[in-house]
């Protein structure tokens, strides 16, 4: 089992924790390895039964079981939303007698049933696929642009099976579970573009185009883009706006949240990444890691893409409290000065601009002008947790 960077946060927290993420990321085994006194599984059948229809059963047990049950895990809270009320009389009327460990992987489904998720009683956080730094000496730079780091997918030793639990992930998941759980009702538009989603991953978002290519309404493509990001499949990176509207684009980039489902999704050979895609792979690798690490790992920072309407661009940009650091991300094992041209656009937009920094597949870092370039898995393993 791979030790997750969240689990000793979560570990040292006295507050209970709701915990999102998308399916097959290690919520349950995360919150499993805290060592709960009573879980309650609601991907059960019989328990989504027994506690949708009776939500109130919680409270009756719980306020009847020993002292000693002090950490209660309710995994895919989001299937009965009601518990929430539950968690919060109880956490109200007996705030030291319970520790909640709540895990869900649909935000949509806790909105859409009214959830109260307990503001000020309860702390949030998200789990994502594997970081680099969580695979360690496992993390193999072809495998991981071709195959991702979904956690079953890394640890399984036979490649043959590990490109066909990402298929079926993807045939099984993405596209019969979200129609099974009534998110979306066109199936067939759906999937086609859920299909040009992953095509479009890493690249600016056009959702009219989408529509138009998937033959579904512009309003219909609006609602499924939120289905995908409400389920954490999908992610925006949003332009770094500055001073200047004007002569900046204004539209998001779009990320699917895995590598290799991704790849599934688009039916490309899993065994290695194909070698037109290598540079956008490598991109779509340092926005994953870049935006999983937001929120509780790294709280102060924001992420962003730069684009001038002259062409002008830096992959990523990220505020972090009152600096700004322009990150290009470069397959190459060798750069030149033609790579600094973003920043000296972000430069005129951002007085803030403290790091340039230019990622890339040499073996050394060095200085290029004012650019720190770092090699890829030095500037992963730099990164903040």
């Amino acid at each position: 089992m791979y030790e997750r960077l969240l689990t000793r946060r979560i570990a040292s927290a006295a507050r209970s924790v709701l915990l999102l993420g998308p399916r097959q990321v290690g919520k349950s085994t995360l919150l499993g390895s805290l060592r709960p006194d009573l879980t309650i599984n609601l991907a059960s059948p019989a328990a989504f039964r027994d506690y949708s229809s009776h939500p109130d059963r919680l409270e009756a047990e719980l306020r009847a079981v020993p002292a000693r049950v002090r950490t209660v895990l309710l995994d895919e809270v989001q299937r009965v939303p009601a518990l929430f009320d539950v968690v919060q009389i109880l956490l109200d009327e007996t705030p030291r007698r319970f520790r909640f460990l709540l895990s869900g992987s649909s935000a949509r489904k806790l909105r859409r049933g009214q959830a109260n998720l307990l503001p000020g009683r309860i702390h949030m956080h998200h789990l994502h696929p594997l970081l680099a730094r969580e695979l360690g000496d496992d993390f193999q730079l072809e495998r991981v642009l071709a195959q991702g780091t979904l956690p079953g997918i890394s640890a399984e030793p036979d490649p043959e099976l590990r490109a066909a639990d990402l298929r079926a992930y993807t045939d099984i998941y993405l596209r019969e579970e979200v129609q099974a759980e009534a998110l979306v009702r066109n199936i067939g538009g759906y999937a086609r573009l859920l299909d040009l989603a992953a095509a479009s991953s890493g690249r600016i978002l056009n959702l009219r185009a989408l529509s138009q290519d998937s033959g579904i309404s512009y309003e219909t493509a609006r609602r499924y883009f939120e289905v995908l990001e409400d389920t954490l499949m999908l992610f925006r990176v949003p332009a770094w706006s500055g001073s200047v509207r004007g002569s900046l684009l204004a539209h998001p980039k779009i990320y699917l949240f895995d590598l290799g489902v991704r790849n599934a999704l688009l039916r490309r050979p899993l065994d290695r990444p194909l070698e037109d895609e290598r540079g956008l792979l490598l991109e779509h690798l340092v926005a994953t890691e870049l935006h999983r690490r937001l929120g509780t790992l790294w709280p102060q920072a924001t992420l962003f893409h730069f684009r001038t309407r002259q062409g002008a661009e830096v992959d990523f940009v990220v505020q972090d409290g009152r600096e700004t650091w322009g990150i290009e991300v470069k397959h190459a094992r060798a750069v030149d000065r033609r790579c600094l041209r973003g920043f000296e656009a972000l430069a005129e937009h951002s007085p803030t601009l403290k790091r340039r920094i230019v990622v890339y597949l040499g073996p050394r870092r060095m200085k290029l002008g004012d650019a720190e370039v770092i090699p890829l898995r030095e500037f992963l393993d730099e990164l903040p947790v």
